[in-house]
């Protein structure tokens, strides 16, 4: 997949919406996207059937049983990439790891035979972090991820007939259910705090969520295999499987808030002396007379700075806190190693897909290159070389505009394939 990109005023780059991306949105919900974001983000659920979506074979491609009983056997799977859960309690990781053998004695290593127990006595086996250990999760994770310009995480529900996992409950994240094999049946109840942060987990709600599943729920369906579901953040559920076992993948949406603004705006705060101010000597904490005055004044501070709050400064405190939060596509290490050695001016790159970028020139004659996890400092006669390279496109080496040979154009593509930019075409 070549990833398409943009680069508006001011050199950043992000990826736009390429046509995987677009069909990985529309796999997962029945209306057209935009309604989908006007009508249903963050606001409602939304039922999309099977036969409103357009896969022919439901979600099996993603993760079928036989590539979750493959995990839970043949890959050396460790915790946390598995919790396992029995009547609405999470069951000690001790119960189900174990060393794995000679030359793996690492004792966190999940044993199939004691996954097989805990599972015939009617546990629920979570299978976590897809989107980073299973190839076919990690394309579509990373396709959904663009399209929502979010970073994502996957987990998969293994019930057996008959069980629940969890109890009544809300996720302080949007998720996809996407239903894979078997039937399951969700009772979905509106919110007891609309849009939770993630300090705010259902548990210190629970008298208030349990009176609530108590009443006649929003949504009760039991979903079919190819069946989706979007769950705003906040919204009530609970889904127990039926008369055969279920396998389900619950894609969790990581959304930015408000408050995460707020966040970023207090960390800055600081550079503000009044803000910085000790409190007067001797001031009696517990007294809110005493405090009226210092709350004042420490409000009037607060305005007076966010007035003269710098946007481009809490960009860049929200760019270190998302961009590591969705990795770019995978490389691999062997074949970058042997495209390195092969480098020549016939030799075909491409941007890595997936990879969030920001290009600014500096002015005194370098060019500086900001990546998810560090940042590269370029001559400035290598812009139009970046530019072209970012674009998204295919591109042979030996094209590459505004510098003088190809040399300078093999040190350039060198550079960015050791620094896993660019990947071999």
């Amino acid at each position: 997949m070549t990833m398409t990109y943009v680069d508006p005023p001011g050199g950043h780059g992000r990826p736009a919406v390429p046509l995987s991306a677009a069909e990985a949105l529309t796999r997962c919900v029945s209306v057209e996207p935009a309604k989908f974001a006007a009508d249903h983000w963050g606001r409602s659920p939304l039922l999309s059937r099977a036969a409103e979506l357009p896969n022919p074979h439901g979600f099996t491609d993603l993760l079928s049983p036989a590539d979750a009983d493959e995990l839970l056997s043949r890959r050396g799977l460790r915790t946390p990439f598995l919790r396992v859960a029995k009547d609405g309690q999470l069951v000690p990781a001790a119960r189900y790891t174990g060393g794995g053998g000679a030359g793996a004695e690492i004792g966190d290593q999940v044993l199939d035979e004691k996954v097989l127990a805990l599972y015939d006595d009617g546990a629920t086996l979570v299978l976590q972090g897809l989107h980073r250990t299973w190839p076919a999760l990690v394309d579509f994770t990373r396709d959904l991820g663009a399209a929502l310009a979010q970073p994502l995480q996957v987990n998969a529900y293994l019930t057996p007939a008959g069980s629940q996992g969890f109890a009544t409950h809300y996720d302080t994240h949007d998720v996809f259910v996407l239903q894979v094999d078997g039937r399951k049946h969700w009772r979905i109840h509106p919110p007891v705090l609309v849009d939770p942060l993630e300090r705010q987990p259902w548990g210190g709600r629970a008298d208030e969520v349990a009176a609530t599943a108590d009443g006649r729920p929003a949504l009760d369906v039991v979903l079919e295999p190819g069946d989706a579901l979007y769950l705003p953040r906040g919204w009530l559920h609970s889904a127990q499987a039926q008369e055969s076992s279920s396998l389900h993948l619950t894609v969790g949406i990581r959304a930015l808030t408000r408050y995460a603004v707020v966040e970023e705006l207090l960390g800055l705060a600081a550079e503000d002396a009044r803000l910085r101010a000790g409190l007067p000597f001797g001031l009696d904490l517990a007294d809110p007379d005493a405090i009226e005055p210092e709350l004042t004044e420490t409000v009037e501070a607060l305005r007076d700075w966010l007035l003269r709050a710098d946007p481009a400064a809490v960009a860049a405190r929200l760019r270190a806190r998302v961009w590591p939060a969705a990795r770019p596509a995978p490389i691999r290490p062997l074949a970058q190693a042997e495209a390195l050695t092969r480098l020549a001016p016939d030799s075909r790159v491409a941007v890595r897909a997936g990879l969030r970028w920001q290009l600014t020139p500096t002015g005194d004659g370098t060019v500086v290159l900001r990546l998810f996890d560090r940042t590269l400092t370029l001559p400035g006669t290598c812009e139009a070389a970046l530019r072209a390279l970012l674009a998204g496109e295919v591109t042979r080496v030996g094209d590459l505009p505004g510098l003088d040979d190809d040399a300078d154009r093999l040190t350039l593509t060198r550079r960015l394939l050791k620094e896993a930019v660019l990947v071999p075409a």
